[in-house]
């Protein structure tokens, strides 16, 4: 199972705004921190902010923050509002063409997995993940950002 880059992106941001606190976090600067596309963290971001996970604040003096404590974002839920499908072979699509789907056993085996790595994602919220300020004031700085 690999998260796609969405939702990897996703609990990157929420790790980031939970150090932050009330303090508002703008995209340029978790972009930075992070090394990655500002246009890529703005559609996360988005997606977190209609999912009620951030608070969005607009204008010059705008950015986000969390919308509920650490401890009231689940870790599973986060995955499952950000990860567009679980498809992990091809006979979970619709446009399946494989010859043995009708008697093929490996979806049961498969399903059965994919169910364990969800409950054990519901078993963890952002509060057990959660870094502080200084774990990113001492990480070193994304190669792009290095030479600035």
């Amino acid at each position: 199972m690999r998260l796609t880059a969405f939702s990897d992106y996703a609990l990157r941001v929420l790790m980031y705004a939970a150090t932050a606190g009330d303090r508002l976090v703008t995209i340029e600067e978790t972009a930075r921190v992070y090394g990655i596309s500002r246009a890529h963290l703005m559609k996360v971001v988005n997606i977190l902010i209609r999912a009620g996970y951030l608070r969005g604040v607009r204008g010059r003096a705008g950015g986000f923050a969390l919308a509920r404590t650490p401890a009231e974002i689940n870790l599973g839920e986060v995955v499952r509002a950000t990860e567009p499908d679980f498809a992990l072979v091809e006979c979970f699509i619709s446009a399946d063409r494989c010859l043995v789907s009708n008697c093929c056993k490996l979806p049961a085996v498969l399903n059965e997995a994919l169910h364990s790595f969800l409950v054990t994602l519901d078993r963890y919220t952002l509060e057990d993940i959660a870094l502080t300020r200084r774990d990113f004031d001492m990480a070193p700085l994304p190669a792009a950002d290095a030479d600035k």
